[in-house]
């Protein structure tokens, strides 16, 4: 598997091989320059492509799964939240809840709707801030920890599971991560529901990807994700599968007492 680690040890050692060849034949710079581009290529991929597990190992499918998926959604608790649970209720499913803490001061009572219903919540940041990449360790430990102590002070329980905003991770993200010791849960399918206008667009993406296991990431932020879902819940019905919360799903506790 491809990590930071990795990645860097093979470039100090292709820079290594490079200079010893540099010593006895000469090699252009040029040279010199595609080996570091590729460094850089592979860590902008793994920076954004939560999915490699480049930067922190993140679940993103359970591939031993037999007939469930888990629905996951970010960005919330919102006002269209209780229409995501009205959907979610109706079809007998549950879903997993990746929330940011600011948006839970300012739903206090969706939030315990979530928790009243059978769902799962997991840590999404304070701020789920736009420079969040730029965010130094103790800046990223800060908004997982304020977050944490909402969610403390609303279930009295303490959360394992962390999704970093727009998937990005890094550095001073793994630091944090390391420090707060939080499970990161990816994704297998990503619907683009906040990019893609077109509900039959989003809902024939996640069709072809849909199989037991998958992690779906959608986002409790528009009527548009809430009629993408009651339209998923009716496929994956079709197709013998069930909506379970992460934690069911990969078998790892979403909560410590």
């Amino acid at each position: 598997m491809l990590t930071h680690k990795t990645n860097t040890v093979s470039l100090l050692i292709a820079l290594i091989f490079l200079l010893i060849a540099d010593f006895y034949l000469g090699v252009s710079w040029g040279i010199y320059a595609v080996v570091i581009g590729i460094w850089f290529i592979l860590a902008a991929l793994g920076s954004t492509m939560i999915g490699m597990s480049y930067h922190v190992p993140a679940y993103t499918r359970n591939d031993s799964a037999t007939d469930e998926i888990a629905i996951t959604f970010d960005d919330g608790p919102t006002e269209f939240t209780p229409k995501i649970l009205k959907a979610l209720q109706d079809a007998n499913a549950k879903a997993t809840f990746f929330c940011i803490g600011k948006q839970i001061e300012k739903h206090p009572e969706i939030f315990q709707r979530i928790i009243a219903e059978g769902h799962t919540v997991g840590n999404h940041s304070f701020s789920h801030s736009e420079s969040i990449g730029f965010f130094s360790t103790k800046k990223v430990l800060d908004e997982i920890v304020a977050t944490d102590m909402i969610i403390l002070n609303n279930i009295r329980r303490r959360c394992n599971f962390y999704r970093p905003p727009f998937g990005v991770t890094n550095p001073q993200i793994a630091r944090a991560l390391k420090a707060s010791g939080h499970k990161v849960i990816g994704w297998s399918i990503r619907s683009l529901d906040t990019k893609i206008k077109s509900e039959q667009l989003i809902v024939k993406r996640i069709e072809h990807r849909l199989k037991s296991g998958a992690i779906i990431l959608l986002h409790d932020t528009s009527d548009k994700t809430v009629s993408v879902l009651e339209q998923l819940l009716v496929l994956a019905q079709k197709n013998r599968l069930h909506s379970v919360t992460v934690d069911q799903l990969l078998k790892i506790p979403a909560y410590e007492d």
